[in-house]
């Protein structure tokens, strides 16, 4: 089944106020290219040439650098005008990206992994794969949804940024997801509009023991979303640690 990638950067970006008063988050440095480069690097890695993107009023600066992708590629570019959470904004992509696999990618999340072999193995299976969920080591995940894992390391359930973690596996915004995945999305919705995530989705996976968890250890990916995270992806790019280019 084909696989599409949905590249979520809409919002205030109010994490990078003041900065992104007058650009979009995702066209700020990591040192000597746009974040969005790395993120589109990752996708575009993984074989993936549906791409749409979800981005806030500064959309015309972000498709004035991306255009219209690379030869063979197809780009959608959806406007969200005003921020009214994860399942809006992910609805307004959604006429163009149903009866497929996807790899949701929410756009503050720059990874070092490598999701080829990933996209293969869950386009190529015959039943519906489930999710797969990126994660990393983290000292400190209080901030993070942190998987909760049996003796076997297995994905039992997910802990939204708890006081006292319960394992130090930190949920990235990095998501594969299989073809159920907009009627699940509308079903949890329902259950919980007040305050959905899509961490509401992934427990679904979950709870139906359809969620895989994939780790790297330290430094698999870098919420980019706060100064201080945009300054540890920029040296992690000045070393070469992340690759901004669509092939190896």
């Amino acid at each position: 089944m084909k696989m599409k990638a949905i590249l979520v950067s809409g919002g205030y970006g109010s994490r990078l106020h003041p900065f992104t008063k007058y650009t979009q988050k995702t066209l700020l440095p990591l040192f000597d290219r746009p974040v969005i480069d790395y993120a589109l690097g990752t996708i575009r890695r993984a074989g993936i040439k549906d791409i749409t993107i979800i981005a806030n009023q500064f959309m015309g600066q972000l498709a004035n650098h991306v255009g219209c992708g690379l030869p063979g590629e197809r780009i959608h570019y959806v406007l969200e005008e005003k921020p009214e959470g994860v399942h809006h904004a992910l609805n307004l992509a959604r006429p163009h990206n149903q009866n497929c696999r996807l790899l949701i990618y929410f756009s503050d999340n720059i990874t070092t992994m490598e999701l080829k072999r990933d996209v293969e193995v869950f386009s190529q299976a015959e039943n519906p794969p489930g999710c797969l969920l990126l994660a990393r080591e983290e000292a400190n995940p209080q901030a993070f949804g942190v998987a909760v894992l049996d003796d076997s390391n297995n994905i039992i359930d997910i802990v939204e940024k708890p006081t006292n973690p319960p394992s130090n596996m930190a949920i990235g915004g990095i998501y594969l997801y299989d073809e159920n995945f907009w009627n699940i999305l509308d079903q949890e919705f329902e259950n919980n509009q007040d305050a959905f995530s899509i961490s509401d989705v992934n427990r679904h996976y979950v709870k139906h023991k359809l969620a895989k968890i994939r780790s790297n250890g330290e430094e698999t990916w870098v919420d980019c979303g706060t100064p201080e995270g945009l300054f540890q992806a920029g040296k992690m790019a000045f070393e070469q640690k992340l690759n901004p280019h669509p092939h190896r």
